[in-house]
């Protein structure tokens, strides 16, 4: 028989399985797509500006759904929220993967929808239920998260390519770890748990913490270091191969950049919860970009796997630090979670930009140089927001 501190541990370990889980279905199904658009493309008969818009639909649906969620989760609670929205991005990942225009938009649509309440939620969950572990414990959902988008892109040209499924199969394969995410899930749906907040800040809304400075410097760097991820994996193939590299290998260069995202993501959650000034992790991420940016424009091509792996430490560290800003920076879980969709509704928002105008950019110049330039820039204008974000104090504090 059962203890209860070992019933205690179980529930814990199916919790933490639980967040893991829904955390590598956060990023896969969109990062799957990129390597197949081509197919995807011509098996829809669709023009080249709507297969782009496939990838934008979701940036745009993070910056739109993202300020409702904490509403929706203070009614149903924790738990049944994002139990709902796993179950309705499995939903979502079948539609897409009917065949048609119509489903592939649909689809898209709330798969968007789905993700950006776990976006939201899962930074000011674990603040509720791990407060003591909140570094270790965003470090896992962090780098769940990035280690599926890195297997995502990996694997949905050989499911294409090597299978009778093809591109369907590729994306709707997704659906299956969501429904097992569902299922891994529902103890928790049965604990829903009415957050109160302290007697300082129960009056603190979204709308009230748009008045604190600091918010809007943990929005742009939400904002910027999403525009950097986003811009570099839809152009970094087409800027190496312009430098000489084939088209194959630039592409595992992505592959590599995303992958290197792994170590930062896990480690700066636990260091930025151990430092009460996150300042010096700011510098340390700027130096890794400002490496990789300046290597790819004025470095030697054979030495691209260095500027990737650079590149690829500071949007780990950079995402990492973010997302435990929206911890450090608030006083109470459902604070944490007003300052998390403000933040990503805005920050998608510019993300969803970048990858557009980056482009114009190199329209209108005819090089990569000029949108070189143009990163380094927004590197350091990320820089200023960190350092201005990463200092200890509240948002609470200022409204």
């Amino acid at each position: 028989m059962l203890t209860n501190q070992e019933t205690n541990k179980s529930k814990i370990a199916l919790l933490v399985i639980g967040i893991i889980f829904i955390s590598t279905t956060l990023r896969a199904p969109l990062t799957a797509v990129g390597p197949i658009i081509s197919y995807i493309r011509d098996g829809l008969e669709i023009s080249n500006v709507l297969a782009g818009f496939i990838t934008t639909i979701p940036l745009l649906a993070f910056a739109i759904v993202s300020p409702f969620v904490p509403k929706i989760a203070r009614r149903f609670g924790m738990e049944m929220t994002l139990f709902l929205a796993i179950l309705l991005l499995a939903i979502g990942i079948v539609i897409r993967s009917l065949g048609t225009s119509f489903f592939m938009l649909l689809g898209t649509a709330l798969i968007g929808v789905a993700i950006a309440f776990g976006n939201v939620l899962l930074p000011s969950f674990i603040k509720l239920k791990f407060p003591l572990q909140l570094g270790l414990m965003t470090g896992l959902f962090t780098v769940s998260m990035n280690l599926s988008a890195g297997i995502g892109a990996g694997i949905s040209y050989p499911i294409t390519n090597g299978t009778k499924y093809g591109w369907q199969g590729a994306l709707g394969f997704w659906a299956i770890l969501a429904v097992i995410a569902c299922i891994i899930w529902l103890p928790q749906i049965k604990k829903k748990q009415i957050v109160v907040s302290g007697p300082k800040t129960n009056a603190i809304k979204a709308k009230s913490i748009l008045k604190s400075p600091l918010t809007w410097s943990i929005t742009l760097c939400m904002g910027l270091q999403s525009l950097i991820f986003y811009t570099t994996a839809a152009w970094i193939p087409e800027i190496l191969q312009t430098q000489g590299m084939e088209a194959e290998k630039s592409g595992w260069m992505l592959s590599n950049m995303q992958f290197a995202q792994l170590p930062m993501t896990f480690l700066i959650p636990i260091l930025a919860g151990r430092f009460k000034d996150q300042r010096i992790l700011v510098l340390l991420f700027t130096i890794f970009y400002l490496i990789g940016f300046t290597g790819l424009l004025y470095g030697d091509i054979s030495l691209t796997l260095l500027w990737m792996i650079a590149l690829g430490l500071g949007g780990g560290a950079s995402f990492g630090l973010v997302m435990m800003f929206f911890s450090l920076r608030s006083r109470t879980p459902m604070e944490a979670a007003d300052l998390s969709g403000v933040a990503q509704s805005i920050g998608y928002l510019l993300a969803a930009v970048g990858p557009v105008f980056f482009g114009f950019i190199h329209d209108e110049t005819g090089s990569w140089h000029t949108p070189m330039i143009l990163f380094m820039v927004t590197v350091v204008l990320l820089f200023l927001a960190g350092m201005h974000a990463g200092r200890d104090r509240f948002v609470s504090e200022e409204v």
